[in-house]
């Protein structure tokens, strides 16, 4: 197997981008014909994508190019927001892109891509054990398009297997825990009232500095509902949990409005989005990972939310910086999205403010 990335910026955006690119990454692979190219672009070619997709394919000689447009693309070398921009990753030597199949049984995990005029969720709960992003930036509007076989799609998704690779599929939370895991007593619609024997709003409150517990005081864009699944011990510390981000801390009633349904008996825990936190748990995802599979990966696909990129981080991408201290000189190819895609608990998951990460290892 052979993987090689390239990353070209510029101030138009115009095909040679892609052409550059790709042209990188096959010497960076040692590749004079690849067998398939995931390739993204930022949003200055969403309008449109299909000249940059023809001129990659022309550099790579084949049609397999899949991919998308999005807020932000990246490399191991380097990241890319707010200029033209395309990132590519070539693959070859019994490496390619096929349709994921169906009917089977199979459970091989499929680089699942997405518009966000496109997420159905009914969808993306089919299929096998599915992986990838949601494309777009923190409003998902915006004519954000996704392509495979060098086309772009008209139902704005693609479900892909990466025929040739095995994968070992991670994904990174990035919360410090506030609390430990209680039941809910009380919940009306998306407010929940009460758990572990105390109104919300006060449980939320007495997790957080005194200086923040007033609910207008409240840094509600930071604070997350966690609700662990599978065994409840060691639930949380081994990232077996869902995130519902909180809206609102209503001081009327006393309750506190998160993104999405609970009910009475479920457990939940406070949770607070932190750099040095999402740091440290993104080194744990990519140790475990690593003991998956003695041999280093040949390549890795990243998908990181927008709200978890350089911005969050103060000006550089620790995520990125992360995977490079873990596989020195390994390539990688990813954009900053409007959602993550995941297997967990069972189900394909839509995350947010997440990182999902698949490392691609030549099949034994």
């Amino acid at each position: 197997m052979k993987a090689g990335s390239g990353l070209a910026q510029g101030r138009v955006a115009e095909p040679g981008l892609a052409r550059e690119a790709v042209r990188a990454a096959m010497q960076r692979a040692e590749l004079e014909h690849p067998q398939a190219v995931l390739l993204y672009l930022s949003a200055d070619f969403a309008d449109d994508p299909q000249p940059a997709l023809t001129a990659a394919a022309r550099a790579a000689g084949c049609l397999q190019v899949a991919g998308c447009t999005a807020a932000g693309v990246f490399t191991e070398q380097d990241w890319v927001l707010d200029a033209p921009a395309a990132a590519a990753l070539v693959l070859g030597d019994g490496v390619d892109l096929r349709p994921a199949r169906r009917g089977d049984g199979d459970v091989v995990a499929e680089l699942t891509l997405a518009a966000p005029n496109a997420l159905d969720m009914a969808w993306l709960a089919t299929g096998g054990r599915r992986f990838g992003g949601v494309s777009g930036d923190a409003t998902g509007q915006g004519p954000y398009s996704v392509w495979s076989g060098g086309r772009v799609r008209d139902d704005g998704h693609c479900e892909l297997d990466l025929a040739g690779a095995s994968l070992r599929v991670g994904v990174s939370q990035g919360v410090r825990p506030l609390s430990r895991p209680v039941p809910v007593e009380r919940v009306q619609g998306h407010d929940l009232q009460a758990l572990g024997g105390i109104e919300a709003l006060a449980s939320l409150a007495r997790e957080l500095p005194l200086s923040l517990r007033a609910p207008e005081r409240m840094p509600t864009h930071l604070i997350m509902a966690g609700l662990p699944y599978g065994e409840r011990e060691h639930a949380v510390e081994e990232g077996r949990f869902h995130l519902l981000p909180v809206v609102a801390a209503n001081p009327a009633d006393k309750s506190v409005t998160v993104a999405g349904q609970l009910a009475p008996g479920m457990d939940l825990f406070w949770a607070l989005r932190q750099p040095q936190a999402a740091e440290h748990d993104m080194d744990l995802m990519l140790a475990r990972l690593a003991g998956e599979r003695a041999d280093p990966p040949a390549f890795a696909l990243m998908f990181p939310c927008m709200g978890r990129g350089p911005y969050f981080y103060g000006g550089e991408d620790r995520d990125i910086l992360a995977l490079k201290r873990r596989f020195p000189g390994m390539p990688c190819a990813g954009f900053y999205g409007n959602g993550e895609i995941a297997h967990l608990d069972g189900g394909n998951r839509l995350l947010q403010y997440s990182v999902v990460l698949a490392l691609g290892d030549a099949h034994v």
